[in-house]
Formats: C-alpha cells, sequence, structure tokens
C-alpha cells in the first residue's frame, strides 16, 4: 500500500525548495502526513481485504482488524514517530542539551580531549562538542523526506509483521534498514556545510593543531563529516525507538487516534 504520489512530490518539493520558518516546515510534515493517512482511510473504506472469510469465525477484535487497518496504523505511528523525532532534535539544544543522543568527541580524538583539557584549552574542547551537535541539529530536518518515502514504500505485509511480531522495535529497525544510506547522502552535505558555518572544521583544526604539537608522538586525524553523519543518525533512530515504545506500551497518551488504539489494542490482546 502505498501513499499518492501526488502527497510525496509535493511535500519533498515544500520541504526542499521552501524558505519557511522551522515551525512551518514542521507544520508542513504533519499535513503531508495527514492527508496520506487520510487517503489511506478512505482507500480502507472502499477495499474488501482478502482475509476477512478467514477471520469472521474469530473475536470481534479480530475480524474488526483488516490488514490495512494494520499497515494504516503501523504508518501513522512511525508518522507521530517521525514529527516528534524531529521536532525535538531539530531546535536549538536539541541533541547537546539531551544526554541520550549529544555529540562527544570522536573516540580517536579523545585522547586529544583528554590532552587539551588538563592544559587549560578546555573552552576550546567545549567550542568544539558545541559545533558538532548544532550541525546535527541543522541537518536532521532532511530526515522528513526520507521517512515519507520509506513509509510509502512499506507493503501490508511489512506492516503486519511489524504489528504481530517478537521485537519491540520492529518499526524502527524497518526504518533503519530502509533508510539509513538514504539519511547518509542527505545528512552528509548538510553537516559538512553546517561544520564550516558552526566553526566545526575551524575548532578541529585548533585542536589537532594543539595536540599534535605537544611532545607526545601520535598524531590524529578523524573524518569528522562522516562521523557527525552517523552520530545524527543514530540520535534519530534513538528518538524515534522512544516513540515507538511509547505508543506500544501506551505511555503518556500517545494512542492519540482511533486508528493507534484499535490497532495496538489488537496487539496487546495477542501477546
Amino acid at each position: 500500500m502505498k501513499f499518492p504520489l501526488l502527497y510525496c512530490t509535493l511535500f519533498v518539493s515544500g520541504l526542499l525548495y521552501s524558505n519557511a520558518s522551522e515551525a512551518q516546515i514542521f507544520k508542513k510534515i504533519s499535513e503531508t502526513l495527514t492527508k496520506a493517512n487520510q487517503g489511506q482511510t478512505d482507500s480502507t473504506k472502499t477495499t474488501t481485504t482478502s482475509n476477512t472469510k478467514a477471520t469472521a469465525s474469530k473475536s470481534n477484535t479480530l475480524t474488526s482488524l483488516s490488514n490495512k487497518d494494520a499497515s494504516l496504523g503501523i504508518k501513522q505511528a512511525l508518522s507521530n514517530g517521525l514529527n516528534l523525532s524531529i521536532e525535538s532534535l531539530a531546535k536549538k539544544d536539541g541533541f547537546l542539551g539531551d544526554a541520550a543522543v549529544k555529540i562527544l568527541m570522536p573516540a580517536e580524538a579523545q585522547k586529544v580531549e583528554k590532552t587539551l583539557r588538563a592544559v587549560g584549552m578546555g573552552k576550546l574542547c567545549d567550542q568544539f562538542i558545541q559545533s558538532m551537535n548544532r550541525a546535527a541539529e541543522g541537518a536532521v530536518k532532511e530526515a522528513a523526506p526520507v521517512f515519507v518515502n520509506a513509509l510509502s514504500k512499506m507493503t501490508i505485509t511489512d506492516a503486519t509483521n511489524i504489528l504481530l511480531g517478537s521485537k519491540e522495535d520492529a518499526a524502527t529497525t524497518f526504518f533503519k534498514t530502509n533508510t539509513s544510506t538514504e539519511l547518509t547522502n542527505k545528512f552528509s552535505p548538510v553537516i559538512k556545510s553546517a561544520m564550516g558555518t558552526n566553526n566545526v572544521d575551524q575548532y578541529w583544526t585548533q585542536l589537532t593543531s594543539a595536540y599534535n604539537n605537544l611532545p607526545l608522538g601520535n598524531k590524529v586525524e578523524t573524518n569528522l563529516t562522516a562521523y557527525v553523519t552517523q552520530k545524527a543518525i543514530d540520535g534519530l533512530f534513538i528518538k524515534v525507538a522512544d516513540q515507538e515504545s511509547k505508543i506500544r506500551q501506551n505511555i503518556g497518551g500517545s494512542r492519540n487516534t482511533n486508528i493507534l488504539q484499535k490497532v495496538f489494542g489488537y496487539a496487546d490482546e495477542k501477546k
């Protein structure tokens, strides 16, 4: 089951070329996903699923949950996770202020940080860490069209397996498998540019130059663009997994639509 191509096309075009504020961008995300979900709801109402007769003798809950309902519920859950995850990470200190996703010095550079802090250069280290996180915060909005594309390609079988499978993070795992390469391609140039804007390259040059000038023998080099890109993607998946967990466990009113209550309520009964 695919989202209407028109919605995906309009959404990606609007997101990539609009000069609107962040608030307007997030509004577009919500509106596009809502329209896509509504389109699936209309389709569900007019399409007879092949498993209706097979399930007729089972409980009312089971007979009321069609394959298309299961697909719609999973896609809506991922849509909610997308919105909330991007909003939380794209704001100022979205990465920097959250210990679960904060980007720290690369492992190869932690000896640099330790040594420079010991010789009174802690402020430079702090500026560098802040700049990496700012770059990630600026890039994470690029995930939106990638999410929409992945959701549009999710089949009814995929959705049913995610809903009724044994893995509590099955939706997040599906998303990781199907979007990691595209996310890397989207994030990498944005982060490279942002690192220049936020002086990451400058701070990195200062840090490594100061360290490499010390009489310690070993020199340090790290591909910062690749490192920050991967950490930004990791942070995004952490947030999406959190949202999936909340919906599966019905925490904090996260099942806030009829379809989510219906689909995940059914999944609860089958556990």
